[in-house]
């Protein structure tokens, strides 16, 4: 028989079966046996953060990178609930991450509702789990099933909370091995449909989404494109999926729609679309009469009016992909050369915008300017606001997950604990935070974090000194413009209070400079670039769209 020991000591002992290499957190006096138990014994490390958001986002970038559940720790109460946006963040974006938070005692408490909150409630319509553990011997199988489903597709946030008497509690239960779990294989009747279908089509393309970005799967589609010689673009969540330097790649469907690449897919008339999640904007929208839809995922298509495809491949993606390469046989009728050349004019057009070298910093420009100091594997982790777009349409990603952007809930304040798990993850390669000064500021405080941590990265801000995406938006309505602006720190000084390495940018070149300074020096650098955002409007939802049309 097993000796007993509490039933924190259990919880720890099930992370570690599970693989836990970090838990990042603030923890609360309703999580000391558990901060007890890490303390003692475990080869978990516990990253403490400034703030539960913080925490939970570099959670779940640990699972968007690596596949594997990351986990992040919270008191009860206003702790529980400022990991809510973070568990969105991760189920939206299928990512696997578990958070945990403590609770007063069930079985009896003298504080009567003190702070007391259903957080397991609270959590139901966010995560795809969530449970509370009323014994500490049932620990083991919660926390396996955690585990399994949050990673299992589609990835997502799952939640257990861990009252105070039930964490002191004696146990004798022991972890549970993690099961080994292999994806099924698609069908092979509806293979054959799939094959039978893209080999009749004139002009077939293939669209790369969200569920597309796993490690097996680029590599199989690069195999069928070289193979097939069919072109290919990508959601947001899609890039890197394969090498955008590719001569076969399109672009990516940043804008809603009428940019070039949206021209290239209507020209299309079988669309192969991998890994579709109806939480991106829809790359294309079906219509009666249109072009023919494939839908290649793990899970069946949710149909709506824009949406209704007519053959469905559902299980493991890289192995579908690789099933329909290996039975298909090119049409030598297809023909793609004017879906290539709608690719071909967005270069150009974007290349022109990017010789702009005014100051502030015009967004191409920048952009431009980004990729050309970032490595072959460096990582940019985006926040939220409308320069995501710009670098969407106009930074060139290379391998998966360097291009980290939020086309899911797309919050605000991601940016810099996302670029701070990457440093973590993978210390020699180069990563950079983009975030505008209202995303920065919403988790700033991190930045502490980071220092203390010893991380090396980048910093930068692009600062117009407004929430500029809904500025912009506000405009296009004609709306007056009001109640958007704010002030800021002077950003230098405070990077430089925090013990980081402040840069102002002063010009185009300067920009340049400083990019690669930051680049070759270590430790945490924080970049202010103001950003001439005056010109949104007249590009993206004029010029683009008429320059698309007109092709």
């Amino acid at each position: 028989m097993a000796d007993k020991r509490k039933a924190s000591d259990l919880f720890v002992a099930c992370l570690e079966a599970e693989g836990c290499e970090y838990i990042f957190g603030v923890p609360g006096e309703e999580n000391l046996d558990f901060l007890d138990s890490l303390s003692r014994s475990s080869r978990i490390r516990l990253i403490l953060t400034r703030h539960e958001q913080g925490a939970g986002f570099m959670a779940a970038t640990y699972g968007r990178h690596t596949g594997k559940t990351g986990v992040c720790l919270a008191t009860l109460g206003p702790g529980a609930t400022n990991l809510v946006t973070a568990a969105a963040y991760a189920t939206l974006g299928g990512m696997p991450m578990m958070t945990i938070t403590g609770q007063k005692p069930i079985k009896k408490s003298k504080q009567g509702r003190f702070q007391i909150l259903d957080v397991v409630a609270m959590m139901e319509p966010i995560a795809k789990y969530t449970h509370q553990l009323a014994a500490g011997d049932n620990i083991p199988s919660r926390v396996r099933e955690a585990y399994r489903l949050a990673e299992e597709e589609k990835p997502g946030a799952v939640h257990l909370e861990l009252p105070e008497d039930i964490a002191e509690e004696p146990t004798e239960a022991e972890p549970i091995v993690p099961s080994k779990a292999r994806r099924p294989s698609a069908e092979s009747k509806a293979v054959r449909q799939a094959v039978a279908m893209i080999e009749a089509a004139k002009a077939p393309v293939l669209v790369i989404g969200a569920g597309a970005n796993r490690t097996m799967t680029g590599k199989m589609l690069l195999e069928f494109v070289e193979a097939t010689g069919i072109p290919f673009l990508t959601t947001q969540l899609g890039k890197g999926v394969i090498d955008e330097r590719h001569p076969l790649f399109l672009g990516c469907a940043a804008l809603s729609a009428g940019d070039f690449v949206h021209r290239a897919v209507e020209d299309a008339d079988c669309i192969v679309n991998v890994g579709h999640d109806v939480i991106e904007k829809p790359p294309f929208f079906m219509k009666a009469g249109g072009a023919r839809v494939i839908h290649v995922s793990n899970r069946t298509a949710e149909v709506d009016p824009v949406y209704f495809p007519q053959v469905e491949v559902i299980g493991d993606i890289a192995n579908a992909i690789w099933q329909m390469k290996d039975a298909l046989t090119p049409n030598r009728a297809w023909d793609f050369k004017r879906m290539l050349s709608y690719r071909q004019a967005e270069v150009a057009h974007t290349g022109k915008l990017a010789e702009d070298a005014r100051f502030p910093i015009f967004p191409p420009h920048l952009v431009a300017q980004v990729r050309d100091a970032m490595p072959r594997d460096g990582i940019v982790c985006l926040d939220n606001g409308i320069y995501k777009i710009w670098f969407a349409r106009g930074y060139t990603a290379y391998l998966p997950n360097t291009v980290l952007l939020d086309n899911a809930l797309a919050t605000m304040g991601a940016g810099l604990p996302s670029a701070m798990m990457s440093a973590m993850l993978y210390p020699g390669r180069k990563v950079m935070a983009i975030c505008g000064d209202g995303g920065f500021m919403m988790n700033s405080q991190e930045m502490e974090t980071a220092v203390r941590l010893g991380l090396d990265l980048t910093v930068l801000i692009l600062r117009d000194d407004a929430y500029g995406m809904i500025r912009w938006k506000q405009a296009n309505m004609g709306f007056a413009d009001f109640g958007l602006t704010y002030g800021n720190p002077d950003f230098v000084k405070y990077a430089e209070s925090y013990g980081a390495m402040g840069h102002r940018v002063e010009s185009s070149d300067h920009l340049r400079e400083t990019l690669a300074h930051c680049r070759d020096t270590p430790g945490v650098h924080l970049i202010d670039c103001p950003v001439d955002y005056c010109e949104n409007d007249r590009i993206l939802n004029k010029d683009i769209k008429e320059l698309s049309k007109a092709l």
